[in-house]
Order: structure tokens, then sequence, then C-alpha cells
């Protein structure tokens, strides 16, 4: 028999002698049927108490999988990632976002870093085994405020990149590591893109992704509230467009050493293996345990459904003497 306890064991034990104690004296002291029902209360506390220590049997063990391998995944955050051309008129970073949660998925137990950039690159979410972190930063993720939109290079977060890198390589030197980096490509800064080649010597694999199309899409106004958003960026009185720039995805790439992927809705996500054998690694085991709560449960939920029975029944008997006995009072 195992004990998972919901509280600690003393506070339950404790807790669990003073009701069957005072129901117990409730037995004693009542007679007839009464005391039949001070047995059922008894019962009732006894499955309660034992509820909350959770017993179980054990069902031998399971193993608990880790993927051996650094993911840090680079996301476009600037004006254009909202352009609506994916899957006809959606916004890029719907792709972008549904791209995210196929990665965090392919690699399970893997450690996760989110880095992104407009005009700046940050950090969003350090290295971490909790991948629901990465998936919740990606749902509240917005781009930059439009008007304080200066201009963006899409190689901005190349020194942030090789930084996180090599600090997963210091922290744990045997581990793969990948990157993915997630954009559209377009360079709306005079400089030249920065050079993505520091990374390069620490990654065993990756993929950029590229998210638009040739034709382009508009885009709509950002506000720093959380309202939805804003109406259509215009340049010169006329719709501003956002297009794919390939041509500096496969810099980027080329410099990652990683294969440029177009990306479009209707094309499967297809990422790398982890480069290292065994692909997922064994990381101990837990016990398995098989509940018996739901026992305790059943048998709390009959008691108790009978006493609410006891306690309906005098309910009504009282309702019905009590005006007989107001009739006889006025004799």
């Amino acid at each position: 028999m195992i004990l998972q306890p919901v509280l600690p064991e003393l506070v339950v034990v404790a807790l669990l002698v003073a009701g069957v104690g005072l129901a117990i004296w409730r037995v004693v002291a009542s007679r007839g049927s009464a005391r039949l029902a001070w047995l059922g209360r008894v019962g009732l506390v006894l499955a309660c108490g034992l509820l909350l220590l959770r017993p179980g049997l054990p069902g031998g063990s399971a193993e608990t999988l880790a993927t051996e391998v650094d993911v840090v995944i680079v996301v476009d955050a600037t004006a254009s990632i909202v352009a609506e051309d994916w899957d006809g008129t959606a916004p890029r970073l719907e792709g972008v976002r549904a791209d995210v949660g196929a990665i965090v998925a392919r690699y399970p137990g893997a450690r996760f870093a989110l880095l992104t950039f407009d005009s700046e690159a940050a950090v969003r979410v350090p290295l971490t085994t909790d991948a629901n972190a990465v998936i919740s930063s990606m749902s509240v993720l917005r781009p930059e405020v439009t008007a304080n939109s200066q201009g963006s290079s899409v190689g901005v977060a190349a020194d942030l990149l090789a930084q996180t890198l090599q600090g997963a390589a210091d922290l744990a030197p045997e581990r793969a590591r990948l990157a993915f980096y997630l954009g559209d490509g377009e360079q709306t800064s005079s400089g030249e893109v920065e050079p993505f080649d520091a990374s390069a010597d620490l990654l065993a694999g990756g993929a950029v992704l590229g998210y638009g199309t040739a034709a382009g899409g508009q885009m709509r106004r950002t506000d720093a509230g959380v309202g939805g958003p804003g109406d259509y960026i215009l340049y010169e009185g006329a719709p501003a467009i956002s297009t794919l720039d390939p041509d500096n995805l496969r810099l980027i790439a080329d410099d990652l050493g990683v294969e440029y992927v177009e990306r479009s809705a209707d094309l499967p996500l297809e990422l790398p293996d982890v480069p290292s054998s065994p692909t997922v690694a064994t990381d101990g085991s837990t016990p398995s345990v098989v509940e018996l709560t739901w026992i305790l449960a059943l048998v709390a939920g009959l008691l108790l459904a009978l006493e609410l029975l006891r306690a309906t029944t005098a309910l009504v008997e009282a309702a019905r003497v009590a005006p007989r006995a107001r009739r006889e009072d006025t004799r």
C-alpha cells in the first residue's frame, strides 16, 4: 500500500482521530435509529480521512524520457510578421506560432530558449525544460508598436543567439544544440545583415523558416495597449505591403550551416532528428501507482447521500408536524 497524502500525514491522522472519536462517542450515547445514523457517520469520516491520504497500490515503474538536446528558437517580432499573407489572408504570426508549437512537440524533454527581435533582440524565455513557458510566451507575443518602429535588421539577434548557444554549451557540452530562425527576411534598416557565422560551430542542426509570399500582404497597425489590430498601415497614401525576402533568409541559413525552408500553411513542417544516438535517453524512472481513491470517493458519496436523505426526511416530517401542533395550541 502506498500513501500520497494531500496534507501532511500527521495533520490527516489528527483530523481523522478527532472526527472518528466524536462520531463513536455519539454512537455510544445514542439509541435506536439515531445510533445507526451515527454508525454511518463514522464510516463517512473514515472514508473522507482516507481520501486525504490518497492510498494506492504499487503498479511498477515508468521511465521518464528526456531528449538530449538544447533548442534555441529565434522569432521575428517586427511589424511585418503580422502581414496578412499566411494561408490566404491570415497574419504570418499564426504560422509562426503553429510552427513553434510543432518544434516544441518534436523534441519532448528538451531544453528550450526563446529569443525575439524587432529593432533589438531580447530573451523571452531563458533555457528551460518548461516547454509550456515557450508556448505561453508565443501565445501573447505581439509585434513591435508601429509608432515606435524605426526600421529593423533581420540579423539583429545574431550576437544574442551566439551568446545563448555558448551558454548552453558551457552548461552541458555533451548535449546537441539546434537553432531555429523564424522570420520573413525583410530588411528595413539601411545596414547590412549581421552575420550569424559565430553560431555555426556551436550547432548540430536546425533550420531557417521563411514566412510570407512574393506578392506580399498588408500590415495592420499595432498599439501598446491590449486591443485588437488597428487599421492598415499606409505608405505614401497606399497600403504598405510586406514581402518575403528569401535571399536574406538563405544568407542566414548559410551562416548557420542549416537548411532554409520556405513555409506555407499547406505544407507539413519537417524537422531534423537529434544528431546523437540515442535520440531519446532515459532520465531515471518514477513509480507507477494504481489509485484507490475512486473507491473511497464512491463509499463517501453513498454515505453522504444517505445522510442527505435522512436529513430531508426529518425536515419533511417536521414541516408536517408543525401545523398540527399549532392547531392543537389554538384549541
